[in-house]
């Protein structure tokens, strides 16, 4: 079952990745970027390395079904950031939007983080495989502002 979760937030991933693809070359290639933005070979197994973690600290949480509504509530709350982390992706890439993308970044940060708090209180170990996750996405989030700076 834990490969059902993991393949769960991989689709996340690969959505997101449809918008994705096609302006990693084209629009993203003429915006204004700051001189540390990591290189794009960085970004795909990253994501992919963090969606996976994701889906294994679902499943954990999932196996506490028991607790019912508790667990309910974390798995729907995890399941709206899935949707937000695919959102961004469609506003920046897809929208060729950073500003509208910036404002969604950070909801997404509050309910990762909502998400982590949820999930630590049901699984303690989860904190450490969502942890990644929320310091990769405050590390997107001001690069996202940076470009969003640079470009407006």
């Amino acid at each position: 079952m834990w490969i059902v979760s993991v393949l769960i937030a991989q689709v996340a991933g690969i959505v997101g990745s449809m918008f994705t693809m096609p302006s990693v070359a084209g629009w993203y290639q003429t915006i204004n970027r700051p001189s540390w933005n990591p290189p794009g070979w960085l970004f795909g197994p990253v994501w992919v390395s963090l969606y996976t973690l994701m889906g294994i600290a679902a499943y954990l949480v999932w196996q506490k079904r028991d607790l019912g509504q508790v667990v309910k509530t974390a798995l729907i709350v995890y399941g709206v950031q899935l949707l937000l982390n695919t959102l961004w992706s469609i506003l920046f890439f897809g929208m060729k939007n950073p500003g509208l993308a910036l404002v969604e970044i950070l909801i997404l940060l509050s309910t990762i983080i909502l998400t982590t708090v949820l999930f630590y209180k049901i699984r303690p170990v989860t904190l450490w495989l969502l942890l990644p996750y929320i310091l990769w996405v405050s590390f997107a989030s001001f690069l996202n502002y940076t470009i969003w700076s640079l470009n407006r």
